[in-house]
């Protein structure tokens, strides 16, 4: 009977934690949708809206982060040519942290080890990254001047020795006026894992 009851339970928290992921699915943005207005706080306290981030810029990307990846790491360097070569080209640059872990002092001594100059900001809820059903870290989303969702997935197609620049080239057609093919609007982005907090309606385990 005890055995009964224990698998009735977990199948219980699982049918809970597919119908929470369900509806987090539903509440997200997919791309060609109109991505909505949203805010938050960097490692000083001061909101940033999307609004103010995509004001007169031609596009946003954003990038979720982490202070402890070794995949980030190997992309540290290829984040800040991008940011350098896209700077007067009216592309906006957005860091994003949502691991649940990582502290505003941890974030601050990691942005300035690694010279990340653009707007660095905390999603202690996971409500950015569960929008976007962002998984790793680093992934990108790149939205456009219409507030569009166009891309979604990795920088590139390796962590080492990259031959397939994902993000540079669907920019580049954003920045032309071009239409971006259906095959370059997704990929799969390589990395660790978002280190979620664990959500209420999910905290259904007997």
């Amino acid at each position: 009977m005890r055995k009964f009851i224990t698998s009735f339970g977990l199948i219980f928290a699982l049918a809970a934690f597919t119908l929470a992921a369900e509806k987090d699915a539903e509440k997200s943005v997919k791309i060609d949708e109109k991505v909505k207005e949203w805010s938050l706080k960097d490692t000083e306290d001061k909101t940033h809206s999307l609004k103010k981030l995509s004001k007169e810029k031609k596009a946003v990307v954003l990038i979720f982060l982490a202070t402890q990846c070794p995949a980030m790491d190997d992309y540290v360097e290829r984040i800040n040519t991008l940011i350098k070569d896209y700077k007067e080209k009216d592309v906006q640059f957005v860091g994003i942290h949502s691991n649940k872990y990582e502290t505003a002092e941890e974030i601050k001594k990691y942005r300035k080890k690694h010279k990340f100059e653009f707007p660095i900001l905390k999603d202690p809820d996971n409500k950015i990254a569960d929008y976007f059903q962002a998984r790793r870290t680093p992934e990108v989303f790149l939205i456009d001047a219409n507030n569009i969702l166009r891309y979604r997935g990795a920088i590139d197609d390796s962590r080492k020795t990259p031959e397939n620049q994902y993000l540079r080239n669907v920019l580049n057609l954003i920045l032309d006026g071009k239409t971006i093919p259906d095959k370059q609007k997704k990929t799969r982005a390589i990395g660790c894992t978002i280190k979620r907090v664990r959500k209420a309606d999910l905290d259904r385990t007997p």
